[in-house]
């Protein structure tokens, strides 16, 4: 069979249906981030932010683990689930985060530094992780500080812009990596603050991984989870959303009485959307269900160092 002959699908076929069908068949559970397309979203069996998934992943009873997200939110997958088959709909959805700190310069990085705590977001590769002392998220990555003793130094990567936000809201000083995410740094201050001048009544709400002029602005700051849930308590009718435009989807979905205004970039591209978590669509879904490739390895040796830290994270989250 050819390469063409295998990815060709049938275009009469209800693949929604299709997805269902299979998941049930491979005893296989569809992992899928918020920012993934909304068709994707709403087939998952369990939706949430890198924390989330992490969690769900550990503990999860499946056969086969679908990750709809990015590679290195599968890997994690594979870390916590050496004999269970990890798939991805497509092995070309990476990270700038991870992209921008390779494990060779961030071993020497670390070297300067022997006595210093590395804690490492977990936008980054396995190889980066087996190197790191803790990896956070988002949504934990101020528990995870708090916890390293006030004595050691702090090596934190590879995001500054979290980092700076975490140096700001604790009065803890660290070393930051210089990475930063290709989505969460082209929104536009000067389109968002036209926005807010249309939208006198919106709030704007913002994730940490955007340039600090952005959080200075902003009316709320938080982790994915924490921005989807912030919508749907707080009483404002109307929101500029400064983050991956996926989530929306579900504010919209949890709170359709209420405007959520995507946060602009600055040029006139659809930059607020993560070309790599985009990469993944419905078809793919399918087909790595079918086929169950392309799937997740890696040495048991790198699994296993990489496991330790991301333990570390777990039992403090």
């Amino acid at each position: 069979m050819t390469d063409t002959e295998s990815t060709r699908i049938d275009p009469n076929l209800d693949l929604e249906a299709e997805i269902v069908r299979l998941k049930r068949e491979r005893n296989a559970v569809l992992l899928a981030h918020y920012y993934q397309e909304g068709d994707i979203q709403d087939l998952a069996d369990f939706l949430g932010d890198s924390l989330q998934l992490a969690q769900q992943a550990k503990k999860t009873t499946a056969d086969v683990i679908l990750f709809a997200g990015v590679h290195f939110m599968a890997e994690t997958a594979k870390i916590l689930n050496p004999d269970r088959i990890v798939v991805v709909p497509d092995l070309q959805a990476g990270c700038s985060l991870a992209d921008g700190c390779p494990a060779d310069r961030f071993r020497a990085w670390r070297a300067k530094y022997p006595d210093a705590v590395a804690i490492t977001y977990i936008n980054c590769s396995a190889e980066v992780k087996a190197e790191s002392d803790y990896i956070c998220t988002s949504s934990n990555a101020e528990k995870i500080v708090r916890a390293v003793p006030e004595d050691k130094e702090i090596l934190f990567a590879p995001d500054k812009n979290l980092g700076r936000w975490l140096i700001e809201k604790i009065g803890r000083p660290m070393r930051l990596w210089q990475g930063s995410c290709s989505v969460h740094e082209t929104f536009s201050l000067r389109k968002i603050v036209a926005l807010r001048e249309r939208h006198p009544d919106a709030k704007l709400i913002a994730h940490p991984e955007c340039e600090e002029p952005i959080l200075k602005l902003a009316d709320f700051i938080g982790s994915t989870t924490a921005l989807l849930r912030y919508t749907t308590t707080d009483d404002a009718r109307a929101y500029i959303v400064a983050t991956e435009s996926g989530i929306i989807h579900q504010m919209r979905k949890a709170s359709p009485h209420k405007t959520f205004i995507e946060g602009p970039p600055e040029t006139n591209c659809a930059c607020n959307e993560c070309p790599f978590m985009r990469l993944n669509t419905l078809e793919k879904v399918y087909l790595a269900l079918r086929d169950l490739t392309p799937r997740i390895e890696m040495p048991a040796e790198l699994r296993e160092r990489a496991r330790v830290p991301i333990d570390r994270m777990l039992a403090l989250s």
